[in-house]
């Protein structure tokens, strides 16, 4: 009954789960008819080369670039970040093969559930969240599914239902682990505060490595109403998202109360700040809005859409608290798992939240 209200709900019957302000009101589904689209609206690109080639200098101009992405819509499309293209179109044909060549029966082995902050493993479709019948199959895997620190006592078995898959997807974590740094160095330089005070939080820090895998849409779909991902923000510092090859992305421009429709050039990454940087920020950097619906054009409904985001998060135990030089802080510090769980606890239920007092 949730997930068949959800279709037709709005973002504010969920506000007291926020932890930063959002006044914006949308559907969680776009609504024909209703919606309004900025096609004249274009995100702003940042070049990464200024900041690994440019010196001092480039550093600053990226920084700059940056800080303009985000001050505004809080959405950025990278350019000569380094990653090989080649290792996007690999991991979109991986990302398929998980989904299609596994049973339900394997994958549900791996059901989600709550690991510190983050429910990981396995989502079937229509069961993203309780409140929205997400018409995507997800699959999210954090730092410990991954051997990136070397531990012996590491097994593949327990998070991939098949061998060959972590080996593959550890090459594509580690090309997007070293962006994030240079990331967050620039954010906080055009903030005017020490480009290095997050360094150390964010070295083999935690993240959410997200596949989702969005099924042709049927004319049952079509007809429901239902999006491919309910409207939301994310819960994050940033999102790494490579561009997808089936659009669908639309990101809502709070000036206007518009929807874009984001077109990313192949290779290209889609940056945009979450939840914990707009509350670190002091609302100087917006946690943004986004959804997934149809592909504008239906010669993409019989297609598969498959993408593989990056939420980049800090440890369970780390104070959020306001950055200097942010102004008057609006938000008292807060254990990032707190804070964490009550957002998400209106996608997974109540009892999802953890307090302070019961670490």
């Amino acid at each position: 009954m949730k997930q068949e209200k959800g279709i037709g709900a709005v973002n504010q019957e969920f506000k007291k789960y926020e932890q930063v302000e959002k006044n914006q009101s949308y559907h969680l589904s776009e609504k024909d008819g209703e919606d309004k689209f900025d096609d004249d609206y274009k995100i702003k690109t940042c070049d990464m080369s200024l900041y690994f080639r440019g010196g001092e200098q480039g550093r600053k101009e990226f920084a700059q670039q940056l800080g303009a992405a985000m001050r505004g819509i809080g959405f950025a499309i990278l350019t000569n970040h380094g990653v090989d293209p080649a290792l996007y179109d690999e991991a979109e044909k991986k990302t398929a093969e998980i989904f299609e060549t596994t049973t339900r029966e394997e994958r549900m082995k791996f059901h989600a559930k709550r690991f510190g902050s983050v429910n990981q493993g396995y989502f079937p479709i229509k069961e993203t969240t309780i409140i929205h019948p997400d018409l995507v199959e997800g699959w999210v895997f954090c730092r410990r599914a991954f051997n990136l620190d070397g531990k012996l006592d590491f097994k593949e078995s327990d998070y991939w239902p098949r061998p060959g898959f972590e080996p593959f997807f550890r090459k594509l974590v580690i090309e997007h682990e070293r962006l994030i740094l240079p990331i967050m160095q620039s954010i906080l330089l055009n903030l005017n505060v020490d480009p290095h005070l997050y360094d150390k939080k964010f070295s083999k820090t935690n993240f959410g490595f997200r596949l989702n895998y969005y099924p042709p849409i049927t004319a049952e779909d079509e007809s429901t109403g239902g999006g491919r991902m309910l409207g939301h923000e994310d819960v994050d510092f940033f999102t790494i998202l490579p561009a997808q090859s089936v659009d669908g992305l639309q990101v809502l421009n709070h000036e206007n109360m518009k929807w874009i429709r984001l077109e990313a050039p192949k290779g290209s990454i889609v940056l945009n700040t979450g939840d914990y940087m707009q509350r670190i920020t002091n609302d100087v950097l917006p946690s943004t809005t986004h959804r997934v619906s149809k592909p504008k054009s239906r010669s993409q409904f019989g297609k598969p859409r498959i993408s593989f985001p990056m939420a980049v998060y800090v440890w369970e135990d780390e104070i959020l608290e306001v950055l200097p030089n942010t102004g008057v802080p609006k938000y008292e510090p807060v254990r990032a798992e707190t804070f964490h769980t009550k957002i998400t606890s209106k996608y997974y239920g109540d009892d999802y939240a953890k307090s302070d007092s019961t670490k």
